[in-house]
């Protein structure tokens, strides 16, 4: 995705995270977009730098965020209208 893409952040179905609502961002330049090096990535997912439109909780209760790293299973992208 490239910065300047308006996404929502959603919520994973199969755990309470990671984050605890769905919200919206816009994709950043603060960090390039990248792989996820996770044990729990899949192949080739990528994380992107995500700009809140409003601070965030995550699903510990820490917060409140401006902004995080996100991996992309966790990004819809928001159509242009």
């Amino acid at each position: 995705m490239a910065v300047g893409t308006r996404v929502t952040v959603i919520r994973d179905s199969s755990w309470d995270g990671p984050w605890q609502l769905a919200f919206q961002g816009t994709i950043d330049d603060l960090y390039a977009p990248g792989p996820v090096r996770h044990s729990m990535a899949r192949e080739g997912e990528l994380e992107y730098w995500v700009v809140f439109d409003e601070p965030q909780y995550d699903s510990s209760g820490d917060g409140p965020f401006r902004g995080a790293q996100i991996w992309d299973r966790y990004l819809k992208r928001i159509p242009e209208a």
